[in-house]
């Protein structure tokens, strides 16, 4: 068995503000507090300087001589390619991992939409991300691929979604339930062991519903 991968404080601060772009709680254009994350965090200034650096070359961040970091403008063209990209590769994640995911592994998929469900009556959108990460990630990891896993790791942490946004509310919440309503056909396509149809579902998953909103 592969021993986990030690994660530096560094690491610790690049995925704890990797995680608040993509959740949408830092916001494109945003100033990035490293005072407050050094704080929150309890940790020295030197590894937060490195995670920041980190995600400049990641292009998450922007530095921005005598105001500091901030979160890279939003991209919508790039984001388009992105999405391409991370959708057909969680395609051919979902594809291998069929034959490796238990029957308990449904169910926590099932468990994962119903949450994703209440997230979205409450426009929860934080919880709703998380749980919706929680989701992809669960066969994602099953693949049994090391280099589709890192793959789609780099991808997913090298855009921004500028995911829940809108101020339209009732279309917000169409859009969400539309997309949740995939990831119940997604779970189905997983039980049926349909390798054609979790291809087609996951692409299609991964298009621009509402650029303005997605």
């Amino acid at each position: 068995m592969e021993a986990p991968k030690y994660r530096s404080l560094k690491d610790h601060v690049y995925d704890y503000i990797a995680q608040k772009i993509q959740d949408g709680t830092l916001l494109p254009n945003q100033k990035i507090n490293e005072a407050e994350i050094c704080k929150k965090l309890d940790i020295s200034r030197t590894p937060t300087r490195e995670a920041l650096f980190q995600l400049t070359s990641d292009n998450l961040l922007q530095y921005i001589p005598r105001r500091g970091f901030i979160v890279a403008p939003f991209d919508a063209g790039k984001k388009l390619e992105f999405s391409q990209a991370i959708g057909a590769l969680e395609a051919l994640a979902a594809t291998l991992a069929v034959d490796h995911l238990k029957p308990s592994e449904f169910l926590e998929m099932e468990a994962l939409v119903a949450r994703m469900d209440e997230d979205i009556t409450q426009l929860d959108l934080a919880a709703y991300s998380k749980s919706q990460y929680q989701f992809h990630n669960l066969y994602i990891q099953r693949c049994g691929n090391a280099t589709v896993i890192e793959m789609l790791n780099t991808l997913k942490n090298s855009f921004i979604r500028q995911s829940y946004v809108s101020d339209n509310k009732p279309k917000l919440s169409s859009v969400l339930n539309e997309v949740n309503e995939e990831h119940r056909q997604i779970v189905s396509a997983f039980r049926a062991k349909d390798k054609s149809q979790l291809e087609a579902l996951l692409k299609h998953h991964w298009r621009i519903i509402d650029n303005d909103m997605l």
